[in-house]
């Protein structure tokens, strides 16, 4: 398995129980593969730049590990969520 963090930047105006909700889809695509070892919420933050007429957005990141298949599928469903403004996996070296 190997080590990866994931940031996801939700809408700011999601109602938090959806956002919760796609956050646990989110992590049980990897606790299926693998394991989670943080998930630390920012909650909003300002953006360096507008992205859709939003000037902030709700952070959350997440390290964990898992197979390289899991990676296809959690960025494929991050992707399409609607609360998702923006999202990025990187895999950390050891």
């Amino acid at each position: 398995m190997n080590k990866y963090e994931i940031v996801l930047m939700f809408y700011p105006d999601v109602d938090a129980d959806v956002r919760e909700k796609h956050l646990e889809r989110l992590k049980k695509i990897i606790e299926d593969n693998g394991s989670i070892q943080t998930a630390d919420e920012w909650g909003n933050r300002k953006l360096a730049y507008e992205i859709e007429y939003y000037k902030e957005a709700y952070y959350v990141l997440m390290e964990f590990e898992a197979q390289p298949e899991a990676i296809k599928e959690l960025a494929r469903i991050a992707g399409i969520l609607d609360s998702v403004m923006r999202h990025m996996i990187v895999r950390v070296d050891e």
